[in-house]
């Protein structure tokens, strides 16, 4: 199956940084973690969702990248980054990342975010993220803290 615009565009940011990971597009929506587990034959805690937030001091995203299993609890979450925090809109996820929501990729945005990793990712021998839309996805076989720069790994239970 040939990829869709957007998912080449991706797959080529993916071999520009280095990267052998393939993108591969389903035939059904991947935009929450249930649908994406149950199209890859994985488990959910296999799934990064990749979250945008709105530091409402500094108007910047932060990108937390969460097990497919664990809920972002907010309130730990506007602790570690020092002040309050929302969810992002589309408009704002959109505008910051170059993705839309359902399609957010963990690397590769438009604005660089302040990265969040949730330590529940590192459990993990492989992680399937989203790949620049809502069906596309790519296989991580590695430590997802290898293949991002700066980033703060944190308990997100």
């Amino acid at each position: 199956m040939e990829l869709s615009r957007r998912a080449r565009q991706f797959q080529t940011l993916l071999i520009e940084k280095g990267f052998d990971f393939r993108v591969r597009e389903l035939p059904d929506s991947t935009r929450s973690a249930d649908e994406a587990a149950a199209a890859l034959g994985c488990h959910r805690a296999q799934i990064v969702k990749s979250l945008i937030f709105h530091d409402t001091r500094t108007d910047a995203a932060v990108l937390v990248l969460a097990s497919g299993d664990n809920r972002v609890d907010e309130a730990v979450l506007a602790a570690h980054v020092g002040g309050p925090i929302e969810k992002a809109d589309a408009a704002f996820v959109k505008e910051t990342t170059g993705f839309s929501i359902g399609g957010v990729p963990p690397l590769g945005h438009r604005e660089i975010p302040a990265v969040w990793v949730d330590a529940g990712l590192l459990q993990h021998a492989i992680l399937w993220a989203a790949a620049g839309t809502p069906r596309a996805v790519f296989r991580i076989d590695r430590p997802i803290t290898e293949i991002l720069a700066a980033h703060r790994v944190i308990e997100l239970r």
